[in-house]
């Protein structure tokens, strides 16, 4: 009884904490949202312009995501009225999760704006989960007519971007307007705090629905100028499933232009990338084609089979990079500077992505310095040609990744301009004692019986 109480008196007390950090004072005047789903992500703007009722300056604000919703967001951000950063704070409350921005001075005006972006993975929902080779491809996507909010709407507007102008069905909650590739929610005015409206959209979706459901990153680092980059991808189709048996006849005589299988995907490498190489558990894969471009290399990589709803693929990628320009040294301190994933292909989605860098043997002082929050594995040990105690692998993951996670990690470690002699050393002392044993087995007599001299007689 007493640890009932106990718990119910700390559910109360986190509530009331929760109730504290909401200024009812404050009111969202206007807000913008803006619902992209012209991809198999979902991205949601908001543009929220902010009031004080009492004129006071408002100096934080917060922003909910709904616990049900919580697990498929992949990514947030936030700006304010001058489009710089905002760092955001999560905590978990009964309502959602809760993100809390600090407002910066020079936004503590009377009506400042707070621009926020979301997106979100595996929204939209295949409807009919399973389609035949010659069907159409139909998502569906469920949402709030409202904004979430903790805070009081004075009036609101929500716009939402299709893919294509096929709508099967939406849900009318006037005033509800289509036009086109667009349907638009509202103006809605006086919304309560923590309103909802479910709503429908049902409509066709052509795009590629692709998820790469395991991706390895290897950064092989060597001091003598190279970088090797290699990565083995696990990709599936994620849309609606084929129905039936597959046609070759019908898949070349189907002359649509959008079709619910994957003949191809472009893949963006670093400006610097060579000996690029692409193969599966067969070999080589000869249909990609490589463009070399202004900031990038624009891989257009072909499976050896379309990907209809269901198939996967397996494939590895590799490519070298020079060191300079991702490695910096001051003495014996060093900093590689990469990126935690390449661009795979447009509006990508990885549901975890594994990185290893291998630094050169001896290196120490290791520290990770990541561009968000990553799950640090331990660290490991790699062997190869000529290595003693083996090199240093440091390994971290990342779980439901997009486009917006391209960014770089920092790597600091100390290593010993000696240690580059190590290796030069082994091969110039492996070869003096095999000389030296050459020398040694040559001068050895193993014979059983002396061979007698002939001694010359003169006549």
């Amino acid at each position: 009884m007493a640890r009932a109480v106990l718990a119910l008196a700390a559910i109360l007390a986190t509530l009331g904490c929760a109730a504290a950090a909401i200024d009812v004072e404050i009111e969202n005047k206007n807000v913008d949202r803006t619902i992209d789903l012209t991809s198999q992500l979902v991205k949601i703007s908001y543009k929220i312009t902010l009031e004080h009722k009492s004129k006071k300056p408002i100096t934080s604000y917060l922003f909910i995501v709904p616990n049900d919703e919580r697990e498929l967001l992949a990514f947030i951000s936030a700006k304010d009225s001058a489009k710089k950063e905002l760092k955001l704070v999560e905590t978990a409350s009964p309502k959602g999760a809760t993100f809390s921005m600090t407002l910066p001075p020079a936004a503590g005006v009377a009506n400042p704006v707070v621009y926020i972006e979301t997106v979100f993975t595996k929204s939209l929902r295949p409807y009919p989960t399973s389609i035949a080779q010659t069907e159409r491809q139909l998502v569906q996507y469920f949402g709030n007519a409202y904004v979430y909010s903790p805070f009081k709407t004075v009036t609101q507007k929500t716009t939402v971007h299709l893919s294509s102008r096929n709508v099967e069905s939406y849900t009318q909650f006037k005033p509800a307007v289509h036009s086109d590739t667009t349907v638009t929610y509202g103006p809605y005015d006086n919304v309560a705090a923590f309103s909802t409206e479910p709503i429908t959209v049902h409509f066709e979706n052509y795009t590629p629905f692709m998820t790469v459901t395991r991706l390895e990153r290897v950064i092989e680092v060597s001091h003598w100028g190279n970088i090797a980059v290699e990565e083995t991808i696990d990709i599936v189709h994620s849309g609606a499933a084929l129905k039936g048996a597959f046609s070759r006849y019908d898949y070349q005589k189907d002359s649509r232009p959008n079709q619910a299988c994957v003949k191809s995907y472009k893949t963006l490498l670093p400006a610097s990338a060579t000996g690029v190489y692409y193969r599966d558990t067969n070999g080589n894969i000869s249909t990609s084609a490589m463009r070399v471009l202004k900031d990038s290399v624009e891989l257009d990589l072909r499976p050896r089979f379309p990907l209809f709803g269901g198939w996967k693929t397996h494939y590895t990628l590799g490519y070298n990079v020079p060191s300079f320009e991702y490695l910096f040294q001051n003495g014996d301190n060093f900093l590689l500077k990469m990126r935690v994933v390449d661009h795979i292909f447009d509006d990508m989605v990885v549901d975890e992505v594994t990185t290893k860098i291998i630094l050169p043997e001896g290196c120490t002082n290791v520290k990770l310095i990541a561009p968000y929050s990553v799950t640090r594995n331990p660290d490991t040990l790699h062997y190869t040609y000529l290595d003693t105690f083996g090199r240093p692998v440091i390994s971290f993951s990342k779980k439901n990744v997009v486009e917006n996670h391209i960014g770089d990690f920092n790597l600091k470690y100390n290593f010993s301009r000696v240690m580059m002699l190590q290796e030069p050393l082994l091969v110039v002392g492996f070869l003096y004692v095999l000389f030296v044993l050459v020398i040694i087995w040559m001068r050895l007599d193993f014979s059983i019986i002396k061979e007698k001299e002939q001694h010359l007689h003169k006549d």
